[in-house]
């Protein structure tokens, strides 16, 4: 019961609501409205709906209203709501229910409401910054429909238009900008009929400046033939900008041509000539904006030749050795700062602001120069010559002795030169002492060295005043010069030799005698006054010399050294050096490869005695040779039929070469010296001379008498013959000969060597019994006459220069070997 009571309520309630009534036909339909019609409104906007209901009149009805399914009553047929806001969007209906017939009306369409926030106003301005009388527009933008209002400054003053300024749509546009144009601007949208605005604009200042003024740079300046030029301008910072670029008083456009091209803001030229000096401009454009820059000042090319440059040798001599310092120096002419390069072989090893290079040590290599611009790294001159730096190795001083050989009394003198070059040396000079570790030494270590002068000496010759037996010895010499000093290596040892017996130690030798026929033996000893200990013999050949005896020459055996077969090579001279530095009397030995040698004194003979030059074949050593010629200096001075030649009394004028000849065979050469009388000392007390001649008359008397007793008992008198005797059998001839004939030590040159080298060998000891010993010896008076014509002789026949001394020459123009 009850609930078919309430579905009767229902129904009549739906019949009711539905504006159904007995007669359906006629039930009225609601119309909805919105105003404004726009689908977009904006918050704050004012919306009304208006529900209109077709019979009736509008005060018959009261209406219902729906927003999005709730329901709200008003008597009012519109709905107002004065600002709106995001929350009143929605879907809007309404109803009529008339006031007498308790009739409904159908409900309205849905209308929908969006409201939407006010919208911002964007406002750009093209160009900004502007130029002075550049065209300025100021674009608003909020969306279609909008009117826009324009203010300026703080005070958002509402812009008026005049001549330069005119609005159209969305633009503002102001003509021939000025100072007065720049400042603050802001724009908004209006909807007049909807009385609603925009959100006004953020600010947007505009600034008016003066038109830009072309800054032209060019560079390099000034410009050289054939280098590429190039010129930059620029207008401020501002991009965009293309360029016109003029040239001379006219400034006449300039064209791009083969050697002319331009890109962005430069202008190039790329081989510049004499053509292209002149006034250069250029101006910067924007097509866009139809505006020009002001024009740049003027730049001047300048094109001319490279200076030269010129590239030296800072040097006294040519030639340049291993580890010396050089300075090239980079001359250039013109007064601009600039940078000096120098190169090797093309590749650039230094730069600096000083024009000399110092190069330490010295390299190889083709060097050149040039100048760079110190501003930029330009080049500046042109490519100096080329200078070819060759570095020779390390040079080796040559030292000569003159003489070699030791004149007691007489002054020697050391020359040193550098093959390679002459000039420029300084010259050290130094004497040979037994090796010492911690010492200068040679580098084979062979000996080390003193020094003879401290500072050294500018002149390539040093002097030994007097030579004595002191001085015999080896010498060095090596040369320095420039700045660090630059030294040359040690010269090899060269030596100063006496042929006299020394008090120390002799030199002795088997067969006594200077030439050897070769394959033959020869045994040397060095004797102490009878003790042989600590001496070596050693030797010089070849123009240098050797280890001693044992090392790699000869064998030992006790105190002797012997050479079990000579032959040519083993020419030389000989001697002994103790391990204190002491030499005894040298030999100069000569093997000779021919059939005949010179048999000759193997010592000084002293003028007033006798000497005998003997001639011996090699096969044929105990028989004398039937007819020999004998030549003195290469001129034939005697024929002999007995082999031999005497000479009863030597004088200083037989001092010289010789040599003999028969048939075809020849010997070598060797010197006879003359040793002159030792004068006795003098005064100039006149009693002493009184006194000395009394005592002389004395003697002279009891000589005479003697001399008278003498010769009733001899034949002759004072005929002491100093001869060599006939060898009794062949087994002699490889007996000691205490009177061999050697060339003289001051004169003999050797046979394998280059520089003047003398023969001599110690005198025999009056004790030796060995076979053909001398049985007599010269008076000190004809020592001392022999003396003294031998000193007349040597300035007659050898050069009073060492200089002239050709092996000196050689040294001198380079042609010597060391």
């Amino acid at each position: 019961m009850e609930h078919t009571l309430f579905c009767l309520l229902l129904l009549l309630s739906t019949h009711i609501y539905s504006g159904h009534s007995d007669d359906d036909d006629g039930q009225a339909k609601a119309v909805l409205t919105k105003h404004p019609k726009s689908s977009q409104i904006f918050s704050g906007e004012s919306v009304t709906f208006r529900c209109n209901i077709q019979r009736g009149e509008v005060t018959d009805w009261k209406y219902t209203w729906r927003k999005d399914g709730v329901d709200f009553l008003s008597r009012k047929h519109e709905y107002e709501i004065s600002e709106v806001k995001i929350s009143n969007n929605g879907d809007y209906r309404c109803l009529g229910t008339h006031i007498d017939q308790k009739k409904h009306s159908k409900w309205s369409d849905a209308v929908r409401l969006t409201v939407t926030a006010l919208p911002e106003t964007t406002l750009t301005v093209h160009p900004n910054p502007a130029y002075t009388g550049e065209t300025v527009t100021l674009t608003c933008s909020v969306g279609s429909g909008w009117n826009y209002t324009w203010y300026k400054d703080n005070t958002k003053k509402v812009l008026t238009f005049s001549g330069r300024h005119t609005t159209t749509g969305t633009t503002f546009t102001i003509r021939r900008a000025s100072d007065s144009d720049q400042g603050f601007y802001w724009c908004q949208g209006e909807i007049q009929s909807r009385s609603i605005s925009s959100i006004i604009s953020d600010p947007v200042t505009i600034t008016v400046k003066a038109l830009p003024k072309a800054t032209l740079n060019i560079t390099p300046k000034p410009a050289y033939t054939g280098e590429t030029v190039t010129m930059t301008c620029s207008v401020g910072s501002d991009s965009g900008w293309s360029y016109t670029w003029y040239k001379g008083n006219t400034k006449k456009v300039v064209t791009v041509s083969g050697r002319h091209l331009t890109t962005g803001t430069t202008f190039t030229i790329t081989s510049a000539a004499e053509s292209d000096q002149g006034l250069y401009w250029c101006q910067g454009e924007t097509q866009s904006r139809s505006i020009s820059s002001i024009i740049s000042d003027p730049v001047t090319i300048t094109v001319k030749e490279r200076p030269a440059a010129v590239l030296t040798l800072q040097l006294n001599w040519p030639q340049i050795f291993s580890g010396e310092t050089v300075t090239l120096r980079c001359d250039i002419q013109g007064g601009e700062e600039i940078e000096y390069a120098f190169y090797n072989s093309g590749k650039l090893v230094y730069t600096k602001t000083e024009p000399e290079y110092r190069i330490d040590p010295a390299k190889n290599g083709l060097y050149t120069c040039e100048g760079l611009q110190k501003r930029n790294g330009l080049k500046h001159s042109q490519t100096s010559n080329d200078i070819q730096l060759t570095v020779l190795d390390q040079p080796q001083a040559v030292l000569i002795v003159s003489p070699q050989w030791l004149n007691p009394g007489d002054s020697v003198t050391l020359s040193c030169g550098v093959k390679e070059s002459s000039t420029g040396w300084r010259f050290f000079w130094y004497r040979t002492v037994p090796y010492t570790a911690g010492l200068l030494s040679l580098s084979d270590r062979s000996y080390s060295v003193e020094p003879l002068s401290g500072n050294g000496t500018s002149e390539d010759s040093y002097t030994l005043i007097p030579a004595g037996p002191s001085h015999t010895g080896g010498y060095v010499c090596r040369a320095g010069r420039g700045d660090p000093v630059y030294d040359t290596l040690y010269s090899k040892p060269q030596f100063l030799w006496s042929g006299e017996p020394q008090p120390s130690v002799s030199l002795k030798m088997k067969p006594n005698r200077t030439q050897h026929f070769t394959s033959k033996s020869l045994s040397l000893s060095c004797e102490e006054k009878g003790n042989t200990i600590g001496w070596k013999l050693k030797r010089y050949r070849e123009k240098a010399v050797e280890s001693e005896c044992g090392s790699i020459w000869g064998s030992i055996a006790g105190s002797k050294c012997t050479i079990m077969f000579i032959f040519s090579w083993d020419s030389g001279v000989y001697w002994c050096e103790s391990g204190s530095g002491e030499y005894s009397n040298a030999v100069n030995i000569t093997v000779a490869v021919g059939h005949l040698i010179l048999e000759s004194p193997a010592y000084p003979i002293t003028e007033g005695d006798s000497v005998t030059l003997r001639c011996t074949h090699r096969y044929q050593e105990t028989n004398p040779i039937p007819k020999v010629d004998f030549y003195k200096d290469g001129v034939l001075i005697r024929n002999e039929t007995t082999g031999e030649m005497t000479i009863p009394a030597v004088s200083k004028s037989d001092e010289g070469f010789y040599k003999c000849k028969s048939n075809k065979a020849e010997s070598p050469e060797s010197v006879v010296r003359v040793r002159g009388v030792t004068p006795g000392p003098s005064t100039s007390d006149p009693v002493g001379v009184v006194v000395g001649l009394v005592v002389a008359g004395v003697l002279l008397t009891i000589l005479l008498v003697l001399l008278c007793r003498y010769k009733n008992a001899k034949d002759s008198c004072c005929n002491r013959t100093f001869s060599l005797p006939q060898p009794q059998s062949t087994n002699q001839q490889d007996q000691e000969s205490t009177q061999g004939r050697a060339p003289d030590p001051g004169y003999t040159r050797m046979q394998h060597g280059g520089a003047n080298i003398y023969d001599t060998i110690t005198p025999p000891d009056n004790n030796d019994n060995d076979a053909g010993a001398a049985t007599a010896g010269p008076s000190d008076v004809m020592y001392a006459q022999i003396q003294l014509k031998e000193l007349d002789k040597k300035k007659k026949k050898m050069p009073a220069d060492p200089k002239e001394n050709p092996v000196y020459s050689e040294v001198k123009t380079g042609k010597a070997t060391a």
